[in-house]
Formats: C-alpha cells, structure tokens, sequence
C-alpha cells in the first residue's frame, strides 16, 4: 500500500493547484462580469428615458420589496444575494421607484432625461440610479414626479430594446482589457465615483460605500460590510479612545502543578507566591475576603508569555520569575527574560538576559550565603545553557553548556556561592563557579559529573535538597532518596570523576512507588518527600528514618512541590493543578483549584455570582464567584466546548466535541437531556432571552434550533439556519428572542429570522438598528473603531473558534469589544431578570493563551 501510494501524490498535487488556479481565475472573472453589468445598466439609463425604465402601470414598490433606506438612491433597494459566502454577496439592484417625490438630487427638467449616479456594491462593482447631479450623500431632496411623454425613443435600431443590453454586457465580460480601460475599480473613478473615504485613523483598511450607511474594513484581504445604525450620524461622532471603564484582576482561579515543579513558596509576609499563564499570583490563605476556602490575592502581571519557574530571594521579599518565548498580540517574538521584582510593591526591580536565553528560562535559583547577590539561570535550549548573573547590576558573569539532556532543577549550595548543583534526566552535576574578580563575562564553570557506582542510574533526578551537614539528597523516577557526598577520587570507582575528589552516593532509601516530585527542608531539619503514582507525603527524619505520612486524595492528584507555612502548617501543590492546605495529622484541603487542560467554554449564572468552565480535560466545573472556590464538578466523559445558562438558571447546556449536548439539573447535577446534531463538534451553544429557543452552533456550518420548555428541561427540534459557508463561531440572540446574528470561521456575518422559520434576511441592511440581548460575535459595527480594525482581526486569528487564546494585555482593544468568552457578572445578585444582565461589573475571562487550564 505505501509502494502504490507514492506516485499517485505528484498527480493529486499537481490537480489540486490547477484547482486552485482555476478558483482564483473565476474569481476574478466573477469581479470583471459584476463591473461590467454595473457599467451595461448605467449606460442604458444614459441612453434611455425614466419612463422606459419604469412599466407604465407601476406607480410605486412592489409590495414584497422592502423601500429604500434613508441615503440611497430611490431606484434601487438593497438586498443581500448570499452565495454561501459573505464575500460574494452584492447588493441587488432592483427598478422600485420609492416614494413619490423624492430624489437624490436637484429636481429634473420637465421631459428630460434622468442622469443616474452609481453606488458601490460590497463585490467592488457599482450599480445605477438617481440623477446626473447627485447632492451630498445620504440627504434626500424634493423632486418632480417624472411625466411620461410619448416621444421616441434616442438611439433606436432594429435590435430589440431586450437585447441591446445582453450584447454590451456580452462585449464587455468578453474583453477584461477593454473593461479595464473603460470601467476602471470604483475607488479609483474620482469624480464619478460618490463615495468618500474618511480620513483620520483606519482609513487604508476601510471606507465609507452605499452613501455612508454602511462601513467596509478588510479583514485577510476580504471585505466586511457593516452597516450603520441609524442613531450615528457619522463615525466621527463616535469616541476614538478606550471606553472608560477599566478592569482590575480580581483573582485567579488554579495553579499550574501539571507540567512545572518547584513554584510554590511562602514569602516573609505569609503570602504563597505561585504562577499560572502569565501571572505571578501572591496569595494569603484564610482571613480574607475569599471567605471559606480562601484569603486574597495580588497579582505580579509585568511578563508578557508563559511563566515557567520561580525562585524566591533570601529576603523572602524580592522573587525572580522566568517566562518562556512566545509572541505578542500583533504576531512579533517575545524573547525569554527573568524579572527580579519586589513582592511587596509589585514593581519590576531588574530585567535579566533579554536576548540572552533560547525558547525558556527553565529553571533558577538565587545565591543564599551572600545574601542573594548572585542568580543562577538554566535555559531551554539545546545546550541548556547555564548562567550566572550579579542581581543587582544584571550583568551575566560566567555562561557555559551543560548539557544535552533535560535540566529540571538548580541550585546554589547555601555554604558556598561557588558550588552550584543542577538535576535532571540521568545525571547529577556538581559545578565549581570562579566569579573571575566580579567582571563581567571572565568567571568560569567547571563541571564533576555525579557517579552512581553500583547504583542504578535513574531516569530523571526531578528534585534535590542541601542538608545543613553539607550532604545532598535527590529525589529520582525510582522513587528512591539518595545521599550524596564528598569522597576522594578512587580509580577502581567506575565512571568519570574529580582529579581529587568526587561527589558519590553514600546513602539509599525507597522512599515512595514511583517518582519524587518534591523535597522540602523543614524549620526543624526533617525532609518532607512527595511522591508521585502514591500521592503519599512523608516527613524523613535523621538517617532517612520515616517519622509521619499523610496520603493526598486521588481526585487532586500527584504531590508536585511542598512549602512550609507558619507552625506545622504545609502547602501542596498537585499536578491536577489543586494548591492544598493543612497538615500530616490533621489531612489537606483545597484552597485553589483550577482546570488540567485547554479550556474551552464559559458561562455565567444568570443572576447568581457563579459561572460553568468545561474543556479538554473532559470537567465541568461550576464556580462560586463569592467564596472564590469549586461549588461541585461532574467528569462529562467527552470534551467540552461551549455552556450556557438557562435564564432560570435551572439547567445548563453544555455542547460537546462529538456533536452531541447535554443539559443538566444545576442542583441535582443530573444529565436531563441529551441530542446529537451532526457529528462535528459544536462550538456555541445560547439560550433566546426569554428561555423559549435553543440555538447550537457547530462545526457542519449550520445552527440548530430547539424549542425548549418554561423549566428548560425538554427540548425539541424547531428548525435549523443553513447558509453558512464555514464552521460556527459566535451567535447572538436579538432582545425580542426573534433573530440571531452569527459569525462563522470565514468571517461572515449573518441574520436569520428564527421565528419566521430560521430564514436567511438577505437584507442585511434592516438588521441594522435591532437591539441585541448580547453582543458575543466578533465581527460587526458594535466592535469596529479606531481600534477594532486589531481587535477583531486579533480574536478571530487567535481565537476565531471560539476559545479564544486571550492574554491579559488585550483588554483596551476597542470600545465595546467582547469576545465569545468574556461573559459579564454582576458584583450584587439581582432578582432574575427576563434576560442576561449586561451592565459592567465583575468579569470573567478565560486566559489559556497564557496556559490551558487558567481562569481569571
């Protein structure tokens, strides 16, 4: 089968650019013939009296056709012609007259002919209609009604008056040099062309058409047409800056325990500093606003990607924080860098090696005998790189490769600022550090490798501790604790040491089934070890003789690093990405908890200070806002995409990467309903503001609709909204429960009429001034400003599916902006309301562009 299938792979390719080619050249085919029809129709209209547009019987609109809006020309009604995508709609022109009297332009001579002026269509062409001299645009004028005369008709042949139209628009598509020539683009017409530009900010990406009722701006190089409201008389009206508003971090729902290791420690003010994403949280347990469960919080938030490792000075005040490469909101690199910052003011102190580390600062660790004065950096190249730097100048003092292998810990020995210790996959290294006299860039480093002797090697060392004896302990993959310690150098000892001496292993104990995650020296001498596949925590006293254990709960996970609190008091961290809290007699408890993986969908409660998460770790949580803690969660088997919240706030429906939804009890928790639409997954799920639909949007392109009974329980198949040309991203419900406006992967915006039948309103023009319950989808006239041109560029790129990878820097994009998963919560609970409240008050986003599994 791989013999046969290598040939066939040149063909395939090749007819797939051939269809490729072929696609771009009936588009711009398609772009030529529009034209040439703009241009055929206004030619006749030049060469043809009004009354031999108009059927002499017809002295108004047709009844099925809507009137033309304030600003247009009265000859032509604007309707969408949707083809599947939003960039091939134009606007139809249509011969209604309009209203009797009115014109946009000066009154017409008796008799005369009518000179028409053209409108652009969102396609680039332009069509006909109006007079010879159109006045400003969007004001209309008083204007003689035509009179009908029986005068012949100019020009006139022996071709039928049908058939001199077909044959100028046949000679025009036939020839696009000739159409070039004649015709030209609509923006590049001058003086017949009236549409204006505005100047001032976003002008290149976006201009004033259908006589200033309507916005275009370019998004990837395709058009966005959006229309106006009719209370704006023109966009410079509008504020060009941030709304006023501001948001501060409230708190920070998890902790990064999955993937990270030794990132939890207690400062000198008692607080736990921690990470997750891009966020250096600083928390004080107990006696805080939080309530049960939880204290306050403060958040360190000058990084710009991924923090990855912590080290906290011997101060306890100052705390050095590395963060990983990544890139901004605009697509440039962001370079590795560590901030040495103070923890009680928050303020940046020193920015360390920008530009000086490759992909991550993996680990790092301050000097302790010289009161800090030194940092020691791991990066996460190839080399990993191993680096000293003077703290206080920022200035590297001595570089050198370590190795080629994973490097998970690093350490300076508390007794001698020249002896460094680094640990990771099958090796201990124990490096000799000459400062070279404090100048930077002359210090050198010099390695002895650990032997193992008759000892098996372990596959990684995760974890090590000083002992105040001057012994090592390392915690290894195979469970066991091993003491490590100066000897003389010996030839008959296998492996690579010292000229002089060694660093051998003089001591073994199994410690746990499985890995050791963490070691941790207490105040009084003992070692605390965590383990990993056990989740046992065991307290070591001298001679590795075990004096206390406690087991942590399967739900929590693996021990991932152990601090000290006051008293007996300890601190977990766990891989399931919980912060526990307590003691080995009395047993732990959660005080932070957050998701394990990527997530996905976000709702809040109705009128309660309580919001649903789901995602790829298959949970769905329910918060409570108030305590800052988990009210219950539910393991859904499949992944979750997206939730939202019955106006009672009696169940919730939660749609799936399957294709399937569920709606559960919010009290009981019991699943009360479950569908399959499809079996694509399903990226939007929203409740009608008076709780009587249902829609879902999915990955097949479509948006299903459900009715839904007065307690949300049972639903029921309605209709379905079929015209998209790509997967669903965002939908909103109008005020009146009526209409939905929608977003697709293609960057569409769409109406539909779900209570006449789910229909398509191809006039996209009278959705314009109707009121919405939420305003979740990212394209649109709410969102555009002198900012939105990147704000909605920036969402749909980055989070165009919905989840939306936010970071923390992307909140003042543009006035009234909201993401698919940025819902707002009410700081005081109010009564239930017939719909979603929309005032500002505390928010909740998710931010999984800094990490998966972090809420803010």
């Amino acid at each position: 089968m791989d013999g046969a299938g290598g040939p066939g792979e040149g063909p395939a390719q090749e007819a797939l650019q051939s269809l490729s080619r072929r696609l771009q050249v009936q588009e711009k085919e398609m772009e030529l013939v529009k034209a040439a029809l703009a241009e055929a129709l206004r030619l006749l209209r030049l060469q043809a009296p009004s009354t031999s547009l108009q059927d002499p019987g017809t002295l108004g609109p047709p009844r099925d056709s809507p009137a033309a809006p304030p600003g247009l020309p009265p000859t032509c009604s604007p309707s969408l012609v949707s083809r599947g995508t939003q960039t091939e709609a134009e606007m139809e022109v249509e011969p209604s007259p309009g209203p009797p009297g009115l014109s946009n332009g000066p009154p017409a001579p008796p008799g005369g002919s009518e000179e028409p002026s053209g409108t652009q269509s969102e396609g680039g062409g332009s069509s006909s209609s109006g007079t010879g001299s159109p006045g400003p645009p969007g004001i209309l004028r008083l204007a003689q009604p035509p009179q009908r005369t029986d005068t012949p008709r100019r020009n006139s042949s022996s071709s039928s008056p049908s058939e001199r139209p077909r044959q100028k628009l046949s000679r025009k598509a036939a020839s696009s040099a000739n159409l070039l020539l004649r015709s030209g683009s609509t923006e590049s017409r001058g003086g017949k062309d009236p549409l204006s530009s505005p100047g001032g900010p976003g002008s290149r990406r976006s201009n004033y058409n259908l006589e200033g009722i309507s916005v275009k701006m370019f998004l990837r190089g395709r058009p966005i047409t959006m229309y106006i409201p009719s209370g704006i008389r023109s966009l410079e009206e509008l504020p060009s800056g941030p709304p006023p508003e501001t948001l501060s971090l409230d708190w920070v729902y998890g902790y990064r325990g999955r993937d990270s290791r030794s990132n939890l420690f207690v400062l000198r003010s008692g607080e736990v500093v921690y990470f997750i994403a891009c966020v250096v949280v600083l928390y004080r347990p107990g006696g805080g606003p939080g309530g049960p469960g939880g204290g306050g919080q403060r958040h360190y938030r000058g990084h710009t990607d991924c923090v990855r490792c912590l080290a906290v000075h011997p101060d306890g005040v100052r705390v050095a924080s590395g963060q990983t490469a990544g890139v901004d909101k605009d697509g440039k690199p962001l370079q590795p860098v560590v901030h040495v910052w103070d923890s009680e003011t928050l303020l940046k102190l020193q920015e360390i090696g920008l530009g000086a580390f490759e992909r991550g600062v993996g680990a790092l660790a301050f000097s302790v005998v010289d009161q800090g004065a030194f940092l020691c950096v791991v990066d996460d190249s190839n080399e990993h790189m191993l680096s000293v730097w003077d703290c206080s100048r920022g200035t590297k003092l001595a570089e050198i490769k370590s190795t080629n292998d994973s490097v998970l810990a690093v350490g300076f020995n508390p007794r001698d600022s020249s002896s460094i210790v680094t640990s990771g996959k099958s090796h201990v290294h124990f490096w000799n550090w000459n400062g070279g006299t404090g100048v930077p860039g002359n210090g050198t480093l010099t390695r002895k490798q650990g032997v193992f002797g008759k000892y098996k090697k372990p596959k990684f060392i995760p974890c090590f501790v000083f002992l105040p004896d001057g012994d090592i302990l390392t915690g290894d993959s195979e469970g066991n604790i091993l003491t490590w310690g100066r000897s003389l150098s010996d030839s008959r000892t296998p492996g690579r040491g010292g000229a002089k001496e060694t660093y051998g292993i003089v001591a073994q104990a199994h410690a746990h089934e499985g890995s050791i995650f963490a070691l941790c020296l207490r105040r009084d001498g003992t070692v605390l070890s965590g383990g990993g596949r056990d989740r046992r925590l065991v307290q070591w006293g001298p001679g590795l003789v075990a004096l206390q254990e406690a087991e942590i709960p399967e739900h929590f996970g693996a021990v991932r690093a152990i601090a000290e609190g006051p008293g007996s008091e300890l601190l977990v961290g766990t891989t399931k990405n919980a912060l526990l809290r307590g003691d080995l007699a009395q047993g732990f408890s959660p005080v932070i908890q957050g998701h394990t993986d990527e997530l996905w969908g976000l709702c809040t409660h109705p009128f309660q200070n309580r919001f649903l998460t789901c995602g790829h770790d298959r949970q769905l949580c329910l918060w409570d806002g108030e305590g800052h803690a988990l009210a219950w969660s539910i393991d859904l088997k499949e992944t979750g995409l997206c939730a939202d919240f019955h106006p009672s706030g009696a169940v919730v429906a939660v749609g799936l990467n399957t294709g399937r939804w569920l709606v559960l009890d919010t009290e009981t928790r019991e699943i009360v309903s479950d569908i399959t639409d499809g079996n694509e997954q399903l990226s939007v799920v929203r409740y009608s503001p008076d709780g009587l639909y249902l829609a879902i949007g999915s990955h097949d392109n479509m948006i299903y609709i459900y009715s839904v009974s007065s307690d949300g329980a049972k639903s029921s198949r309605f209709g379905r909204c079929v015209g998209h040309s790509s997967f669903i991203t965002h939908l909103d419900w109008s005020k009146d429960g009526n209409f939905i406006m929608s977003n697709s992967g293609d960057y569409e915006i769409l109406y539909w009429d779900v209570a006449g039948g789910c229909k398509l309103l191809r006039n996209r023009y009278e959705s314009r001034d109707r009121e919405w319950a939420t305003y979740t989808c990212v394209l649109g006239f709410h969102v555009y400003g002198e900012k939105g041109h990147r704000a909605v560029e920036t969402c749909v790129s980055v989070g165009g599916q919905g989840a939306a990878r936010l970071g923390l820097g992307m909140l003042d994009m543009c006035r009234g902006w909201t993401s698919r998963n940025w819902q707002i919560q009410p700081k005081r609970p109010p009564p239930p309301p017939p719909h979603r409240p929309s005032g500002l008050g505390r928010i909740a986003w998710n931010v999984v562009g800094g990490w998966p599994g972090c809420l803010s």
